[in-house]
Order: structure tokens, then sequence, then C-alpha cells
């Protein structure tokens, strides 16, 4: 995935990385074999990413749709800049960004909305703002593996929730932190 937003973020037609020989991965994917043409060795591509609307969370965006970033980012800016239309999600919008050293700027023109969604990382983190729910990851991977659970799941905490409050709640109710 990594290899194909970043693809798609340069205008390319495909990324290129090793590995892929292996496991049921290949079979599940496009992935095809290119031979390097300054080494020989043999790499797999894989189709860039170009969706229609890529949708991300950071920490702070300004009022002028400016959006800052920072701790470990993964593929954020690349699926922005790779995607038709970005909708951020961020922990606050500020009057004014203050640069960090090591944030990403992703300037107004590539975003075409911000939205206020404070703890929209979760389950995951916001560096400086909230650690990741490791007990949710935990308690996850079972629900993850049972088609009929994940089902349940997403019907009692997502489809059947009214908004995020309610989502939150729902979670608490729990005895696992899901």
């Amino acid at each position: 995935m990594a290899a194909a937003y970043a693809a798609g973020a340069a205008n390319l037609p495909f990324g290129v990385l090793r590995g892929y020989d292996s496991g049921d991965l290949p079979a599940r994917t496009r992935v095809a074999r290119v031979i390097c043409p300054f080494t020989g060795e043999d790499l797999a591509a894989v189709p860039a990413l170009r969706p229609d609307v890529g949708i991300v969370h950071a920490q702070q965006a300004d009022r002028d749709g400016n959006v800052q970033l920072w701790g470990i980012l993964g593929v954020q800016k690349e699926t922005v800049l790779a995607s038709t239309r970005a909708i951020v999600t961020v922990e606050e919008i500020v009057d004014r960004l203050e640069h960090r050293a090591g944030g990403t700027v992703l300037p107004h023109w590539v975003v075409d909305a911000v939205s206020l969604a404070p703890g929209g990382a979760h389950p995951s983190y916001a560096h400086g703002y909230y650690d990741r729910d490791n007990d949710f990851y935990v308690a996850w991977d079972a629900v993850s593996r049972d088609p009929e659970v994940f089902e349940a799941w997403m019907k009692r905490h997502v489809l059947d929730t009214a908004d995020v409050v309610e989502y939150r709640r729902s979670l608490q109710e729990l005895e696992v932190p899901v």
C-alpha cells in the first residue's frame, strides 16, 4: 500500500518494492515482477493508487485549511497527494500553525475539506494528544477473525450508533475496550 500510494503521489504508473515472492499475498493482490534496469534485481511492482477521495487524520489545521501532522506519518501525505480530493480530520483547528521540527504541512490547495474530530485517530494514536489503545488492538484481533463477530460488532458500535459520542459510549459498555 505504501509503495502504491507513493507511486500515485508521484504520478507514476506503479510502485516498486522488494519481496512479494512468497506467501499467499501475491495471489490476493495485483503484483507484477520487473527487472531493475540498473542492477538486474527481480522486484515486485504494484499499480499506483489514485483514490477519488483520500481521508487521513492529523493533529492540527489552521483556519485556511493548511494541515500539520507529526510523529510516525505512514503514508498520510502520499494518500492526500495521490487522491483527487482529500478530507483531513484533525484533533484541533488553530488560528496559526506553529511549525514543528519534523512536522509535515499539507498546504490548503491539496486539502478539500477539514473536519474537527478530536480522538479521530482512535484506536491508533495522535502524537502529542493521546496514546495508542493497545487493549483495543488486542481485543480486535478476535473480532476481525470471525465474519459473524465482525458484523455484529460493526452493527452495534458503528451502524447502530447515531454519532461519535454514542460510539464512544458503546465501547465503554464492553468488558474489553473494543
